[in-house]
């Protein structure tokens, strides 16, 4: 048998088991299908970013194995297929992954819980944990599907919070070991205002191998929102938020470290099943790993943009939901990239569903 073979064959034997210790404590376990189909198409041209047209999905099919009334243990398989790539799938994972729950939140230690969309559609706050654009960019919710390591999610009236580290890779001779930290949270203070906080940090390290420069690349602020009814429309939201970067690609060569600062507002409005955004950023020399190049100093050529970036884009985006459990949400973009005006255009689906296992 092939590898991949045996390690499929170990999760359905580890599944059954979980599935018989499961039975005997008297829990009810449960088969989760979660998937996300994914087809972007990007028409830039620009000193920043090339155009990209991204078609695929990426799935996960695991078991919900209750331990206790607050612990559960996951466990499956997650796959990504790229649309015209030769292989089945691009990558294959496993789902492993202890959560434990409380009245208003849950603590998850091995596979996280990615791309789901807190604040409401629209392609604009896809990434994967509801981060900035600027701060980590859209499309690794497509292509990065996976993520392990550790994630505390917290969803209360008073407050809510999605806060993680995602090991990406090893520290070999090779390359240095990869992760990302990150802290999206957001605090109702009266009526319709509410306190907003963003961090992330790319970090590049190790200790074992010095297999290339040791780097951090950091960008953090505060953010002001206003959201509620307005007229007819069924939700208003404006954002405001102020960022500062610091971003080291090398740690023994402190003169490369560019400190950046930026400005973001976005303004959205939603009427079902409709959502329109309008977005303004301007920044100086905010670099920023994972970011969207879009936003950032740092041309495709390598070389700093030393001026002031200025960035915009206004979107519409449509709603579908024509099952339990299914939404499909298409939109369309146009992008003011300083003097450049681009276009961009999605199609999405969103499949999360569970089953008990009688």
């Amino acid at each position: 048998m092939t590898p991949r073979t045996v390690r499929l064959t170990c999760l359905l034997t580890l599944g059954c088991l979980l599935v018989c210790a499961s039975r005997a404590l008297g829990q009810q376990p449960l088969v989760r299908a979660q998937a996300i189909f994914y087809g972007d198409n990007t028409e830039f041209a620009n000193a920043f970013r090339d155009g990209e047209t991204l078609f695929g999905v990426h799935a996960r099919l695991f078991l919900v194995v209750p331990l206790g009334d607050r612990v559960e243990l996951r466990a499956g398989i997650w796959g990504h297929q790229r649309f015209g790539d030769r292989a089945s799938f691009e990558l294959v994972r496993p789902v492993i992954a202890l959560a434990v729950r409380s009245a208003s939140g849950r603590f998850i230690f091995g596979t996280l819980e990615t791309g789901q969309r807190t604040e409401g559609v629209g392609p604009d706050r896809t990434t994967p944990h509801g981060l900035l654009p600027p701060l980590q960019i859209e499309t690794l919710t497509f292509t990065r599907g996976h993520e392990a390591g550790v994630q505390w999610l917290v969803n209360s009236r008073r407050y809510r919070h999605d806060a993680w580290i995602n090991w990406q890779r090893l520290n070999t001779p090779a390359h240095r070991e990869k992760f990302d930290v990150g802290l999206v949270a957001q605090l109702p203070v009266k009526g319709v205002v509410s306190v907003a906080g963003q961090l992330h940090l790319v970090h590049h390290g190790g200790q074992l191998f010095a297999s290339g420069p040791v780097s951090d690349s950091l960008a953090y602020g505060p953010g002001l929102m206003f959201s509620g009814k307005v007229g007819a429309i069924d939700r208003m939201t404006l954002e405001l938020h102020g960022l500062l970067s610091r971003h080291s690609p090398d740690r023994e060569r402190p003169s490369l470290t560019r400190d950046g600062e930026a400005v973001f507002v976005r303004l959205a409005a939603e009427k079902a099943p409709w959502r329109g955004h309008a977005m303004v950023w301007r920044a100086c020399d905010f670099i920023k790993e994972e970011g969207d190049p879009n936003y950032l100093s740092l041309r495709i050529t390598g070389q700093r943009f030393k001026r002031v970036r200025d960035y915009a884009e206004a979107g519409v985006t449509r709603m579908f939901h024509p099952a339990p459990g299914v939404e499909l949400e298409a939109s369309a973009r146009l992008h003011r990239i300083e003097h450049a005006f681009e276009y961009s255009y999605r199609l999405l689906a969103i499949v999360d569903l569970a089953f008990p296992v009688r």
